[in-house]
């Protein structure tokens, strides 16, 4: 799983995520969560890159299940942990 994790389609799924959840957290820690009228390039950034950020694991996927399946199915697990972490802190905020 080491080695498919220094391929490109695998880290950067997961550094996309890293860098969302620094920032989400970033800006809960100093209190700038709150609701406004205009969303901001924050939000417009995240509307942008998530969608490629699964089109990456999409492309991870096809490529790198039929010949590893085991360690694939790992890498892909951290990428939807950590995209499902990103997206229910973005849920979990609007509530």
């Amino acid at each position: 799983m080491l080695q498919l994790l220094k391929r490109p389609s695998a880290f950067v799924p997961l550094a996309i995520s890293g860098a969302f959840l620094a920032a989400l957290l970033t800006a809960f820690a100093q209190g700038r969560l709150a609701r406004a009228p205009d969303e901001g390039t924050g939000a417009h950034l995240f509307q942008i890159v998530m969608p490629l950020q699964l089109l990456i694991m999409l492309f991870f996927a096809a490529t790198w299940l039929p010949r590893n399946t085991k360690p694939a199915f790992g890498v892909l697990a951290l990428q939807s942990c950590a995209a499902i972490g990103v997206l229910a802190i973005v849920y979990f905020n609007r509530l």
